[in-house]
């Protein structure tokens, strides 16, 4: 849980070094200013599409949020464990503040990455009304446990242990845990900056 407050400090300490204010990257990422105000002050932990548009208005990765160290050299990733204070976890961008998404990134050393490799474990999450995002780049998705649905477009795709998808994340999409119980995937997610 440490990581996510240091996520809204980093988001205000790069804002603030290219003077930018809460509104215009607001208006420059397409979110509201109270939203970015929230992040910043970790009230609110959003989905990862709008950390991305924040990254896209700053002119970072995503990484750049989530990482503290910067390894030109390969980076090894050893056994994830979801008790060692790594995970980051995330909403499920249905406007319900619990965190059904644990990221673990793989890759959080790496300095000057184009892919965000993460092992996110997914809660379940019955009953929610789901809000499609989208936001610039590619998407990997491969299962590991579990049942994963994935609403892309106008289109609902079912996943099992072993299936993967690949899509582009500027269509509407929202990825969660289905049959009630938890899964388990490997994401890697591409984003342009």
């Amino acid at each position: 849980m440490k990581n996510n407050r240091i996520i809204g400090a980093k988001i205000k300490s790069i804002r603030e070094s290219k003077q930018l204010s809460q509104e215009e990257v607001a208006e420059r990422s397409g979110l509201l200013t109270e939203q970015i105000e929230s992040i910043e002050k970790d009230a609110t932990f959003p989905s990862l599409a709008p950390l991305i548009k924040i990254a896209r208005v700053l002119g970072v990765r995503l990484g750049t949020f989530l990482d503290d160290h910067t390894e030109l050299g390969p980076v090894i990733c050893r056994k994830q464990n979801s008790d060692n204070g790594d995970t980051i976890r995330f909403n499920n961008n249905s406007g319900n503040s619990k965190k059904y998404l644990g990221y673990h990134s793989l890759s959080q050393d790496k300095a000057g990455r184009h892919m965000e490799p993460f092992l996110i474990d997914i809660a379940p999450s019955a009953g929610v009304d789901f809000i499609l995002s989208t936001h610039e780049g590619e998407e990997f998705i491969y299962v590991l446990e579990g049942i994963v649905e994935i609403n892309y477009g106008k289109e609902t795709y079912i996943l099992e242990e072993g299936d993967s998808i690949y899509y582009d994340s500027i269509v509407a999409h929202h990825l969660h845990a289905g049959n009630g119980s938890m899964a388990k995937i490997l994401a890697v997610i591409y984003t342009p900056y």
